[in-house]
């Protein structure tokens, strides 16, 4: 078997108990804020939670399972607005089970109700459940939730 160097792309990557999820999205879309909300959700409720990586994680395909790294510049760093970089507890690696895609901030929606095709993205030839989001939505923590919920019946 070929080994392939990584693949860098733009976007979050972080664990709650087994599962591991992007957030993708455009600046400002709320990647850093949404894996803040997961991550102190989960812990506050005795799960295990944490970041992966923030806004540039390195995904490789391992056997069929997609697996993320951060990047070695930015490992246990997170952005927090207004703040800057912050220290926090991270994970050097993680499968990801599923992908959520975040509205950019400029208004542009989801549709509201997205074809079948559109439940799924590939990402370095692994085939991967996907949901869209907005951060600025009210519920966006509960339709996390829910995603990771379904994610973790599979």
């Amino acid at each position: 078997m070929i080994e392939r160097p990584p693949t860098f792309i733009h976007a979050n990557a972080l664990l709650i108990g087994e599962t591991g999820l992007l957030l993708r999205g455009v600046p400002g879309s709320g990647k850093s804020a949404l894996t803040l909300r997961l991550v102190e959700w989960a812990a506050s409720r005795g799960f295990f939670a944490r970041l992966i990586g923030d806004d540039r994680v390195a995904v490789e395909n391992r056997s069929g399972r997609l697996i993320a790294r951060p990047h070695p510049a930015v490992a246990g760093l997170i952005e927090m607005r207004g703040r800057g970089l912050v220290s926090v507890a991270f994970e050097p690696a993680g499968a990801i089970l599923g992908v959520v895609d975040l509205e950019p901030p400029s208004g542009e929606s989801h549709p509201r109700y997205p074809s079948p095709e559109a439940d799924l993205t590939q990402i370095c030839g692994v085939s991967l459940p996907r949901c869209a989001a907005a951060i600025r939505d009210a519920a966006v923590l509960e339709k996390m939730l829910h995603f990771i919920r379904n994610l973790s019946l599979k």
